[in-house]
């Protein structure tokens, strides 16, 4: 049995401060889960998360903050939890605020950890850009955020899904503004999906996708094998990189199977 709580914690050469972090919440705060997403560090951040036998999500290579934290969105989605908090490695994020954000949650899909409620903000340049994008959110949403680059944020199941699954929506004030604004996106597969509960219509969805929700009953499947799709397939490689025998190889085994 797990918490509700996954503490999403996006790690990149960590090393200094990763043991320290993670070993606060396992003694102090052991009613939140968490795990932590080795972005791809070039130091000893993943071996040290396996010497103290951390949960942890170990990525080959670096997929920056948008990637990393997404991998942790869609961990949080495939075990079932209803909130997920960004957390960040460097412990500049405070764990005893965690439960009134998760209490204010109830209420809210998403739950900013803001810096400035009660305190004005300092005068300097990087202040100044956070007031710009405050002023921007507010001109095209109409709502006031006092803290739109504050990086500990909470999110209830139904954003775990949106972020997990959407495309270009990372952990960033563009996507507070997008999320926030009235929209119809059917190129989205949660929006799809969640229509397709409603009886708005029929949603061509991946597999992996609706399995849970076909299981609870809430969707069911159509055989329709009249119809017929066609597929396209890309095969993409750097364009500074001679192709290999291997490569050709591949390529030629993809044709003969598309052929078919």
């Amino acid at each position: 049995m797990h918490s509700e709580v996954l503490l999403i914690i996006p790690a990149y050469n960590e090393e200094d401060n990763i043991a320290r972090v993670v070993g606060t919440l396992e003694s102090d705060y052991p009613q939140y889960d968490y795990v932590v997403v080795n972005d791809g560090s070039k130091d000893g951040t993943a071996s040290i998360c396996r010497e103290h036998d951390f949960r942890f999500l170990d990525l080959p290579i670096n997929l920056g903050l948008a990637g990393a934290f997404q991998a942790g969105l869609k961990y949080a989605d495939k075990h079932g939890y209803d909130c997920a908090i960004q957390f960040d490695a460097d412990g500049q994020h405070r764990p005893e605020y965690v439960a009134p954000m998760v209490a204010a949650l109830a209420d809210n899909d998403i739950v900013i950890g803001s810096r400035f409620v009660d305190a004005p903000k300092p005068k300097s340049m990087r202040m100044f850009g956070n007031n710009l994008i405050e002023a921007m959110i507010k001109l095209t949403t109409g709502m006031k955020i006092s803290d739109p680059t504050s990086g500990m944020r909470a999110y209830n199941r139904r954003m775990i899904r949106e972020l997990a699954y959407g495309p270009n929506l990372g952990p960033e004030p563009d996507t507070l503004a997008y999320l926030i604004k009235p929209r119809f996106d059917l190129w989205n597969p949660i929006a799809a999906m969640e229509l397709a509960k409603l009886d708005c219509g029929i949603a061509l969805l991946a597999s992996y996708l609706v399995e849970d929700a076909v299981k609870k009953g809430e969707l069911c499947t159509l055989n329709v094998p009249e119809l017929d799709f066609t597929v396209w397939l890309q095969v993409l490689r750097h364009e500074q990189k001679a192709v290999t025998p291997q490569m050709s190889a591949f390529y030629k085994l993809l044709r003969e199977y598309y052929k078919k």
